[in-house]
């Protein structure tokens, strides 16, 4: 009898702890926070994506974290100490940064509305186009008449420091955010440059920036320039009738000035390569990578060029701070035998961003490929190198010399 009441109260006191254990780890799960619905075991629109890592050291930080923590900052946020959400879109930046893309960015709310603001049109700032090489923040190009342009700043020269904040850490949306500002407002800039053994000091007072597209002139010796400063939305219907000006002069001379163009939509690059090749020619090659089918590009077929009654010679222009957009047209034309390229090697920025919603009021900018020349060259690791290769010195900009564009001049008017 009492082996059987022994064995009662033994199975009584483990269904006792069995029953206290479930109930603590559904209350623990059931009291989780939120963002483990995101990163839990199933994915609410793919329940097939089953996560490989191990998230409990990210529960042990976060549990450390919210009872250890004490803010012994002198001066606290003005909105108090982070939110759990405020925690959750630090995870997702952190998250992106560990990829090690600069391109590939997580935007809070507050950094999404900065965004689409400053992608909506004109904002104050020094005018000039910033981008990732050798893992520091470089100009890829000074845009015409801007601030950064008269106060001397060149493609290529590398920023390490805007005003008293080193860029070493910064992505490129942080950098973009420091240097522009309100107009009338002034910027500390110290960059370095290639052959100059001393840093460079900028001290710039920030304008609206209104950004140029084309710009067109004929020159006495009968070779047309059509310069085309960046590839928005607009560029494609601002270039036709730029090119309709250099159909029209009845020259059968034509440079095509991408130099300073940090590039844009890829859909203006195709509308533009169109005009200069014929139907089904490759003007792009887009890799997903991780085995996936490569898509690609072809010409719309426009190819004025054939229905002209004279052959026409044309040059592209390119330096260093002609990328994306403008290197995928320098490289369809180049290698579709249509035009030589004179300059400098290009910046070498060939990666495909995609803005993606997270939430109603937060996005990812994700790199999800990258873009291969006609016949294969990686743009993003190799740029494009002219078959001239002419260097532009700061000598030659503060003479008033372009010896990019004489060089040129002088392959289109040889016999």
């Amino acid at each position: 009898m009492k082996i059987k009441q022994f064995l009662v109260i033994l199975s009584l006191v483990v269904i006792f702890i069995v029953t206290a254990f479930c109930s603590g780890l559904y209350l623990g799960y059931s009291n989780r926070p939120a963002i483990l619905q995101v990163v839990g075991i199933s994915h609410k629109e793919d329940p097939t994506i089953v996560p490989t890592a191990d998230f409990m050291p990210f529960w042990k930080a976060w549990t450390i974290l919210n009872e250890r923590f004490v803010d012994t900052r002198a001066t606290s946020s003005p909105e108090g100490p982070a939110s759990d959400q405020d925690k959750i879109y630090g995870a997702i930046a952190g998250l992106t940064d560990s990829l090690g893309d600069p391109y590939t960015v997580f935007m809070p709310p507050e950094k999404k509305t900065q965004f689409e603001q400053e992608v909506s049109g004109n904002f104050g700032g020094v005018g000039m186009e910033v981008g990732m090489k050798d893992n520091t923040l470089t100009v890829i190009s000074a845009l015409p008449d801007s601030p950064a342009k008269k106060a001397g700043i060149m493609a290529g020269d590398k920023i390490i420091k805007i005003e008293a904040t080193s860029t070493l850490n910064l992505n490129i949306d942080q950098a973009i955010r420091l240097i522009r500002g309100p107009k009338g407002t002034k910027v500390h800039l110290i960059m370095t440059r290639s052959k100059v053994d001393q840093p460079i000091e900028f001290i710039i007072t920030r304008d609206t920036i209104i950004i140029p597209t084309v710009d067109t002139k004929k020159e006495k010796n009968g070779v047309f320039v059509l310069s085309l400063y960046n590839f928005s939305a607009q560029s494609p219907n601002l270039f036709r009738p730029a090119l309709q000006e250099f159909i029209n002069s009845g020259s059968d001379k034509l440079i095509l000035d991408l130099r300073g163009n940090p590039g844009g939509y890829l859909e203006a690059a195709v509308d533009i390569a169109s005009w200069f090749l014929p139907a089904g020619k490759i003007i792009v090659r887009e890799d997903r990578g991780n085995g996936k089918i490569e898509n690609t590009y072809i010409s719309k077929g426009y190819d004025i060029f054939a229905r002209l009654n004279r052959p026409v010679k044309m040059i592209i222009l390119v330096d260093q701070g002609s990328a994306s957009a403008a290197e995928i047209v320098a490289g369809a034309l180049s290698e579709n035998g249509v035009a030589i390229l004179v300059g400098q090697k290009t910046f070498g920025k060939g990666s495909v961003q995609e803005l993606i919603p997270v939430t109603s009021d937060t996005s990812l900018k994700v790199t999800i490929a990258h873009w291969l020349t006609p016949n294969g060259l990686s743009i993003s690791h190799n740029g494009l190198n002219p078959k001239y290769s002419v260097p532009m010195t700061i000598d030659d900009l503060k003479a008033g010399r372009d010896p990019q564009l004489d060089k040129a001049i002088e392959l289109l008017l040889a016999k």
